[in-house]
């Protein structure tokens, strides 16, 4: 299975954003020139291990918040490079959403967010709830801080 994306004229555009943000980004098919000289109709690539096709899709075709990308980060660095990278022309939204500049939405999640909301004791999930519900970019030692209350 591959996930497909649509840009409104110049498909390159769309792979720029996620090599700057993810150095596992690789080119693998170059699909047909349409219009002007050097345009593409469709690129394939691969970004951290998942296949995508940008295709050219012209503005009919536009993004919307009910699909996005959930994406597991091992640590603050993570979340910062990625985090810095889509809000290029991105906006950032509550709990680690973030719109890209072409209107993808996606969610930067520390790994650990899942240990600390499955934890036994819910005074311990409660603290952290109510801090992650403050932030937009995750801050894991704010999030830290408020599990260990």
């Amino acid at each position: 299975m591959r996930t497909a994306r649509s840009a409104d004229g110049n498909v390159m555009s769309i792979i720029a954003p996620h090599a700057t943000a993810n150095a596992a980004t690789t080119t693998t098919t170059h699909g047909a020139s349409i219009g002007e000289p050097g345009s593409v109709m469709s690129l394939g690539f691969e970004l951290a291990g998942q296949e995508f096709m940008a295709l050219n899709g012209g503005p009919d075709f536009r993004f919307n918040p009910s699909i996005s990308f959930y994406v597991h980060c091992e640590d603050q660095a993570e979340i910062d490079r990625l985090w810095n990278a889509l809000l290029d022309g991105g906006e950032p939204q509550q709990c680690g959403w973030i719109t890209d500049r072409f209107g993808v939405t996606w969610q930067i999640v520390p790994d650990i967010l899942e240990t600390f909301l499955t934890d036994e004791d819910q005074a311990k999930v409660q603290r952290v709830t109510e801090a992650f519900l403050q932030m937009e970019k995750f801050d894991i030692p704010a999030l830290e801080a408020a599990y260990a209350g």
